[in-house]
């Protein structure tokens, strides 16, 4: 397990774990509003290709 911040590797502190300040942790979240970040997920089908079990104007299918 890795014991550095995942932003920058200084030494964690326990008030922002896994990260060493709120600063690091702030990078963090901005990095995945901004899409920076994604989770890969399965491919999509041609029958529903938003993959989330909603129509485009988001009523359930």
């Amino acid at each position: 397990m890795s014991t550095g911040c995942p932003i920058c590797g200084k030494p964690v502190a326990t008030a922002f774990r896994p990260f060493c300040s709120k600063r690091c942790a702030d990078v963090d979240l901005q990095r995945w509003l901004s899409g920076r970040y994604v989770v890969a997920g399965a491919d999509d089908d041609a029958e529903n290709p938003l993959g989330n079990g909603l129509s485009e104007d988001g009523r359930e299918e």
